[in-house]
């Protein structure tokens, strides 16, 4: 069973939502689904350098709109094991370098590891996942080809891939991350709880099994 979950790498609710994914596949067992992550840009406008967190989202949802979504963030993420550090968070980052890092990642097969570090980076540890350094700690971690990583980054390699791929999540009518997209076809939105994924993962393989007995 192939699965694309296109997500980006500084969206809350994809952290919450691959921790739950990952409990869904462990509790209902299956080791038949090949995933792949995919890249959605939530604001390709910001620069390369990044802006201030606070000031970007607050300016974004109102101071007193981003505290309260902090807040459930925050309770709902430790519900999932997740330790959510907003406050040590410095800077919104543009994320089209993590993504291409993740593109890599896959690659080297490493690419589940890099996305959950990535997303530990950030949302737990405050680190701006837009400089080259913490990128390069992270494919160090996952045991990438660190020089590679490092002359690939400085280069313009995959940009377009990735900004193609966001494109095409865009067209294909997908505004919110993360998105679980099943055998390329079959698509849920949102960090679904473990039991709706299971129940997705039933129904997505009665559909392949319908299908292949035609």
């Amino acid at each position: 069973m192939k699965l694309d979950v296109i997500s980006d790498t500084v969206c809350p609710w994809c952290y919450i939502g691959k921790k739950r994914l990952e409990r869904a596949l462990a509790e209902s067992g299956r080791t038949d689904v090949e995933i792949t992550w995919r890249p959605f840009r939530l604001d390709p406008t910001i620069p390369p350098e990044g802006v201030d967190r606070k000031a970007y989202i607050e300016k974004k949802f109102g101071p007193d709109r981003a505290k309260a979504a902090g807040e459930t963030i925050r309770e709902t993420g430790a519900a999932d094991g997740i330790d959510f550090a907003f406050d040590e968070i410095e800077r919104s980052p543009n994320t089209i370098d993590s993504h291409r890092l993740i593109q890599w990642a896959g690659t080297a097969g490493v690419q589940d590891e890099v996305v959950s570090l990535l997303f530990k980076r950030y949302f737990e540890e405050g680190a701006d996942i837009g400089n080259h350094d913490v990128l390069l700690g992270v494919a160090e971690e996952a045991g990438m080809d660190t020089a590679l990583v490092r002359d690939l980054l400085a280069s313009d390699a995959d940009v377009k891939r990735v900004e193609y791929e966001d494109y095409q999540a865009r067209q294909m009518g997908i505004t919110g991350v993360p998105c679980f997209l099943f055998e390329g076809k079959f698509a849920i939105t949102g960090a679904q709880d473990v039991e709706t994924l299971i129940r997705v993962f039933d129904r997505v393989e009665m559909k392949i099994r319908e299908e292949a007995d035609g």
